[in-house]
Order: structure tokens, then C-alpha cells, then sequence
């Protein structure tokens, strides 16, 4: 049975978070010096280092309450993830004043999503996470997954579309870029798509799973919204509604899913991937 935390062990915890959210946003502050693909770096070496230190973070919480559980891994995603969105979103955000209620945003969300990880830890070690704290991860993530779209199109030349506009951005991207585009938006997805499947989901196969077909309708979103050139923030916007009609999806269906189920899903993706792919292909002949 988990003990009651005292003054003094929820003080402690607040400031282990918010160390950690100040690192964070340290971190997002300098990478706005570096171009593009230095930032990826960045951001791969940011995801890493907020993952390890949710870890610990949540972990030493556990531990003060007396939780011998340990630390899901779903926990670490939206902290890690909300880090690595902000590095790339920032970069839309000019040199100067602007940059000061940027950071200060950055922390609000990076400390939102370390808190929310922390209370739905501690409800996990007591009782079943309930309808309202379920909404809770849903808003945290589709707007952690809004500022990621956005984050990955301003890390690439060209990734955010303005038709009429000379350049990358008002034509179609190159291949390389587009497949890093698409890649970069199937990471996000899955990791996010991997947080709110282990809500309902509770074999590690299924999570693994349904995060995958997260990641492969988002690539494929993002190269068909990248393909129609849909200007500027819309296009990880639709992105984001994209994400959510595919998790509301998933959530309508039975939690024990047959192998036909998964199969038709997959064939659809795959089509719909080959007339995508075509597409692009067709609009640089």
C-alpha cells in the first residue's frame, strides 16, 4: 500500500520537475541558434535526455510514496516529445523580444505534461485511471502533437508550404526532404500514438501495434497534405485532426481486436501509401 506523501515530499517533487522543465527550456533557448540539420541532433539528443530524466524524476516520486510499481514506459513519452516539439516550433518564432513568452510557453507545457504523468503514476499505483484524467492525456496530446507537426515542417526547408512563394516552400519538396518530413511526423505519431493506445489497450503487442498504424496514417497524411501544399500552420493542423479521428477510431473498436480487423487496416494503409507515393512522384514529372 502506497504511503501518504508528506509537505515536505511533494515540495521536493515539484522542484525535481521543474529542474528538469528549466533544462528543457534551456535547451529549446539554444537550439533556436542552430540550423537545420544541426536542430535534428539537438532534438534527438533533448528526447533522449527528457526521457531519462522523467524516469528518474517520476521514479524518486514513486519511491517517496512508497510505490514499488516502478515507472511506465508510456509515461515518459508526453514530457519527452512535448521537449522535442518546442525545439522545432521556436524556430517560427523571430530573434528578439518574442523569443522571452516563447520559452515561458515552452515551460508551461513541459511542466503541464510532467505533471499530469506524475498524477496519473500515482492514481495507477491506487485505482483505475478515470474518464477525466483519460481527457486529460487526449488534450495534452493533441496539442503536444500540433506543436510536433509544426516543430518537424519549420525543421525542414521548406516542410511548411506557401503556394505563390519562390523557393522550397512554394513547390514541392525533394525527395529527401519529403521523406524526412513524412518520417519525422511518424515518430511523433507513434510516440503519442503509443500513449493513448496504453490507456485502453493492455497487451504490449496490441500498444506496439496500434501505435504503428498511428505512425503509418500520419506519414501518409503529411506527404499527401505536403503533396496539396496546404499553407503554412493548416497543414499540422489537419494533421492533428487526422491523429485524433484515427485514435477516436480505435477507441470506438472492441479492445480485443481479431486478426481480420488488423489485416483490413493494414491493406488500407498500404493503398492509400502507394497512391501517395505516386502522387509526389507525379507532381516532379
Amino acid at each position: 500500500m502506497s504511503g501518504s506523501p508528506t509537505i515536505a515530499s511533494v515540495h521536493i517533487d515539484r522542484l525535481a520537475r521543474r529542474d528538469l522543465t528549466l533544462a528543457a527550456v534551456t535547451v529549446v533557448g539554444l537550439s533556436r541558434l542552430i540550423e537545420p540539420p544541426g536542430v535534428w541532433f539537438v532534438a534527438i539528443f533533448l528526447l533522449g535526455a527528457i526521457l531519462v530524466g522523467t524516469l528518474q524524476v517520476l521514479g524518486d516520486e514513486a519511491a517517496r510514496e512508497g510505490g514499488g510499481l516502478g515507472v511506465a514506459v508510456e509515461s515518459l513519452i508526453l514530457p519527452a516529445v512535448a521537449a522535442v516539439a518546442c525545439v522545432g516550433a521556436i524556430r517560427l518564432v523571430p530573434f528578439g523580444l518574442w523569443l522571452a513568452p516563447a520559452l515561458a510557453l515552452t515551460y508551461l507545457i513541459v511542466a503541464r505534461c510532467l505533471a499530469l504523468e506524475a498524477r496519473l503514476a500515482a492514481a495507477d499505483e491506487e485505482r483505475e485511471v478515470d474518464a477525466d484524467e483519460r481527457t486529460s492525456v487526449l488534450v495534452t496530446t493533441l496539442l503536444v502533437g500540433f506543436l510536433a507537426f509544426v516543430g518537424v515542417a519549420a525543421s525542414i526547408p521548406g516542410g511548411l508550404a506557401q503556394p505563390g512563394t519562390s523557393g522550397a516552400a512554394g513547390g514541392p519538396l525533394p525527395e529527401s526532404s519529403l521523406v524526412l518530413f513524412a518520417a519525422g511526423d511518424a515518430v511523433v505519431a507513434f510516440l503519442l500514438g503509443y500513449r493513448v493506445a496504453a490507456l485502453r489497450l493492455v497487451s504490449a503487442r496490441d500498444v506496439l501495434w496500434s501505435a504503428a498504424t498511428y505512425a503509418a496514417a500520419i506519414a501518409i497524411g503529411a506527404a499527401a497534405v505536403r503533396a496539396m501544399e496546404i499553407p503554412r500552420l493548416l497543414g499540422p493542423a489537419l494533421l492533428t485532426l487526422a491523429f485524433y479521428l484515427w485514435d477516436a477510431f480505435h477507441a470506438a473498436s472492441p479492445t480485443t481486436r481479431r486478426d481480420a480487423r488488423w489485416i483490413w487496416q493494414t491493406a488500407l494503409l498500404a493503398v492509400l501509401g502507394i497512391a501517395v507515393i505516386a502522387w509526389n512522384l507525379l507532381l516532379r514529372s
